[in-house]
């Protein structure tokens, strides 16, 4: 079996979607990440066109190239990589959850700013879960009776109380913020 610490998160996307979705291009593989992946792990799309020949040349994958036209390059998962997937999902997940967000990023630095910069932010954060929350409700909505997809909904409702949370802060926050404006005024 392949080493696993010679493969990285990328490398089990590309294995986990491929197992999923079946044989696929470097194109599919793109396509089918930003309409599911995408909206919780975020990484350079780029790396779904290189990573997929490295996993070949480590046994996980096959690939076959189209003999005529475009070339494109359809990749199947082996046995060994199927092998090597199973084998990640099963272990121990110690690391902390990690959140990459600017806007907590700006947040922190905010002393730093204009006085009115948090409200702005604060504004535009509730807007922005907002709108992402629609999107995962209506994500529901159109595939929440689909027995294809049942797991990966777990996913989605994850999501979702992640989305509400966060707009529950920002929302809060806004409230603190324009209290004090006017109060200040």
């Amino acid at each position: 079996m392949v080493v696993a610490d010679r493969l990285s998160p990328t490398s089990y996307v590309v294995l986990g979607t491929i197992a999923l979705r079946g044989p696929s291009t470097s194109y599919d593989l793109k396509r089918a990440v930003g309409r599911s992946i995408g909206y919780f792990w975020h990484f350079p799309h780029a790396q779904l066109y290189s990573e997929p020949q490295r996993l070949v040349e480590l046994g996980l994958l096959d690939a076959e190239t189209e003999p005529d036209g475009r070339r494109r390059r359809t990749y199947r998962l082996t046995d060994q990589g199927l092998a090597e997937l199973r084998s990640w999902l099963a272990e121990p997940t110690p690391e902390h959850f990690q959140m990459r967000d600017i806007a907590e990023l700006k947040l922190f630095f905010n002393e730093v700013g204009e006085q009115d910069d948090v409200a702005r932010l604060a504004r535009e954060q509730v807007a922005a879960h907002r709108e992402r929350i629609a999107v995962y409700e209506d994500m529901q909505g159109r595939y929440a009776d689909l027995d294809a997809v049942a797991k990966r909904m777990i996913t989605l409702r994850l999501g979702l109380e992640m989305e509400h949370a966060a707009l529950r802060f920002w929302s809060a926050l806004l409230d603190e913020v324009t209290e004090a404006e006017e109060e200040s005024a």
